[in-house]
């Protein structure tokens, strides 16, 4: 029974124009919450740290950090002169990381199960090299699993040096998987990263953060 259902899901993937499907990581892969990383950051000597952190786009170093015009070291030392006080990159790491309050073992199913259906799987996200790193070898998912395991492709704003919602990221996207803008499906939490998407001709799907969207996506598949 479920070979056959994955043979179907396989098939119906062959009539639809999708090739790509992009994905959001905070808030579309893992839930976030903006309260908790203002708590870690505070926690770690970032008073006003409200004032430096956005829901969806960071602007000062933390922009500067994501857009990758300084690195990890240079984002440390700024921060520290902003807060009066020496940070190590470790109490850098779990302000950011603060952002992360879940991952639901949906969300990776579902990847896997695209896979399975013939889908290229890729990762667009806004994001930093704290929020990727792997300091106690448990992986992305806590279970020795990478990103490139759940992942065909990643492209990150730190590494692309573009962020949403400019329009340079999604050609940048479209460029390197060779494929027209209606071939991609970008599924991201940001009303205005998924309008910037769809003003270029992508088919766009905008969840609620922290909610189920992997249902919504197999309807429009």
């Amino acid at each position: 029974q479920n070979r056959r259902e994955i043979i179907a899901l396989i098939f119906t993937a062959m009539q639809n124009p999708f090739k790509v499907i992009a994905l959001d990581l905070g808030g579309v892969i893992f839930d976030q919450s903006h309260e908790n990383a203002i708590r870690h950051f505070e926690e770690v000597g970032v008073r006003e740290a409200a004032r430096y952190l956005n829901p969806f786009y960071q602007e000062g170093i933390f922009g500067d950090l994501e857009d990758g015009k300084i690195s990890a070291e240079d984002f440390r030392r700024e921060l520290s002169k902003l807060c009066g006080k020496e940070l190590t990159l470790e109490d850098c790491r779990y302000g950011w990381t603060g952002f992360r309050i879940g991952l639901p073992q949906r969300n990776l199913d579902f990847l896997l199960r695209l896979r399975e259906m013939g889908y290229r799987r890729v990762l667009l996200s806004n994001t930093n090299p704290f929020m990727v790193m792997d300091p106690d070898g448990t992986g992305f998912d806590g279970k020795g699993h990478s990103l490139d395991y759940y992942f065909d492709a990643t492209y990150l704003s730190f590494e692309c040096k573009l962020r949403k919602p400019s329009p340079e990221i999604y050609r940048y996207v479209l460029d390197k998987e060779g494929i027209r803008p209606e071939e991609l499906l970008f599924v991201d939490d940001s009303p205005r990263n998924t309008e910037a998407a769809k003003a270029l001709g992508i088919h766009v799907l905008n969840p609620q953060a922290n909610t189920d969207w992997t249902g919504a996506v197999l309807r429009l598949l």
